[in-house]
């Protein structure tokens, strides 16, 4: 019989996540993860339902996302699932709990207050600096300087 256990999440932080490390020294790391879900009722209204799902990151997927990842940012985890289980020391009771181990984090849009044309968001897409676009300018096979409308058209990438 075949087996699979694979989850693909994209959703926002839920809250600043805190790292730990085991006695032998590996990272870990439990944050939580909220994902939107939209749909129309069958009288027609707009609805959200929101689920909330707790991941885990080991090693240095956890380091990553205790550096960058904060209450709001949109993340891209993937993983699987396991069930934890464990008895309740008060009452006695045996508890489980379905989290996601994650295997792979992706950070998605700006950080997390981040403003539109900041600083943040223009150094992750460099652009040349006029030095640059004049000394290339200078390589080429002419040798006359860019005209502004060449500049324009020039993507940097």
């Amino acid at each position: 019989m075949a087996n699979l256990n694979k989850v693909q999440l994209i959703g926002n932080v839920t809250r600043d996540p805190e790292i730990k490390y085991t006695p032998k020294g590996t990272a870990v790391l439990d944050l939580g993860l909220a994902i939107n879900r939209f749909y129309n009722s069958d009288q027609g209204e707009k609805k959200e339902e929101t689920t909330y799902v707790d991941v885990t990151l080991w090693g240095r997927q956890a380091e990553i996302a205790a550096e960058y990842c904060k209450k709001g940012r949109s993340i891209y985890i993937e993983g699987r699932l396991q069930l934890d289980s464990w008895e309740d020391k008060t009452s006695g009771q045996k508890r489980t709990r379905l989290r996601v181990v994650g295997e792979n984090l992706q950070l998605l849009g700006p950080r997390s207050g981040a403003a539109t044309g900041s600083q943040e968001e223009s150094a992750s897409f460099p652009i040349p600096s006029k030095d640059f676009k004049e000394s290339r300018s200078q390589k080429s096979s002419h040798s006359t300087p860019l005209e502004p409308s060449d500049e324009e058209d020039d993507i940097p990438f």
